[in-house]
This record gives C-alpha cells, sequence and structure tokens, in this order.
C-alpha cells in the first residue's frame, strides 16, 4: 500500500482522544513507510495527523482548495501540497493519490468525503478499502444506520469496515487479519 487518504474534521472536537487517535495515525502511516493523504490544512484533526506524520519522518500530500486555503490554514511545509479550484477536484485528487481510506471523527465535510467514497465503492467506480476509525464510539450511530439500510434492502452489505484501534486499521485496509 502506498498511500492512504484520511478524512478527518478541521476542528479538534471536544475529546482529546480524537487528537490523540490523530496523531497515532500519522505516527502509524509514517512508520510503515505509507503516505499520508489529506486535506491540506494545519487545523484541527488535519493538523494533527500531519503533524504527526511529518514529525515521524512521513510524505504527507495535503490537496486545499483555493477559498478554503485561509479558512484551514494550509500547512506549506508539506512534502507536496495541491492548491485546487474546488471541492470536486480536491476529493477527486484525493481518490486519485490514495489506495485506501480512513475516516476520523470529523462533521459534515469528512461525513460527505467519506459517503461519496463509499458510493463510488458500492456502484463500482473502484475497489479500495475503507474504514472509519471509531474513536470512543464516534462512528457507532453511523454503522447503526449502515446496518438499518442493509436491514431494509437498500444495500447488500456496508462497504466501510468500522475499527476501534489504530493498530488494526493496516490489518484491515490490506486484508491481512488475524483470527
Amino acid at each position: 500500500m502506498r498511500a492512504v487518504c484520511v478524512y478527518c474534521g478541521s476542528s479538534l472536537g471536544y475529546s482529546p482522544a480524537y487528537a490523540d487517535a490523530a496523531r497515532q495515525v500519522g505516527r502509524l502511516l509514517a512508520r510503515e513507510g505509507i503516505e499520508l493523504v489529506y486535506g491540506g490544512g494545519s487545523v484541527g484533526l488535519m493538523g494533527e495527523v500531519a503533524e504527526a506524520a511529518l514529525g515521524a519522518g512521513g510524505r504527507v500530500i495535503g490537496v486545499i482548495p483555493k477559498n478554503l486555503f485561509r479558512a484551514e490554514v494550509a500547512r506549506r511545509d508539506l512534502t507536496e501540497l495541491i492548491e485546487v479550484g474546488t471541492m470536486h477536484d480536491r476529493k477527486r485528487i484525493m481518490f486519485e493519490r490514495a489506495d485506501a481510506f480512513v475516516a476520523l471523527p470529523g462533521g459534515l465535510g469528512t461525513l460527505e468525503e467519506l459517503t461519496e467514497t463509499a458510493t463510488w465503492l458500492q456502484i463500482g467506480i473502484h475497489s479500495k478499502p475503507m474504514a472509519t476509525l471509531d474513536v470512543d464510539g464516534f462512528w457507532q450511530p453511523f454503522h447503526q444506520l449502515l446496518a438499518r439500510f442493509v436491514d431494509l434492502g437498500f444495500m447488500k452489505r456496508s462497504p466501510i469496515t468500522n475499527v476501534t484501534d489504530v493498530p488494526d486499521l493496516l490489518p484491515v485496509l490490506t486484508g491481512r487479519l488475524s483470527d
């Protein structure tokens, strides 16, 4: 696996566990030689995951739209910072640069990126693995909703794996789970 796209909030959220998990993910990717692809911001969980990956010697690719350059306070010390015109361009480039996707806690932007990529998986546009990192139960309601979609016949199965511990992320994304 060459690169993982991490979707996450441009805010920290109220629980310190969110930032801690973001830092763990950044360090994990760097330690394993996997490039981090993310939204390019220096604030919130985006800033935490990028800072940790860079601090551990990892390669970090940020993709940020011009209109968010100031709002998300783009990091300029990344391995590569790609400035794009629109959110659609951002999502397309992040998708193209990644071999897998992980969502940390976040708001509507994180949810939108995650669900669009999951929809593409569901309709066969890609077959890249996807996971949520369920920090303190953050993604539980979302996965309950996905299970309901399955139960009511709107989906055959959930396209997203829910992971509770950072060390389990890469085995899920690479398909190398131990029983």
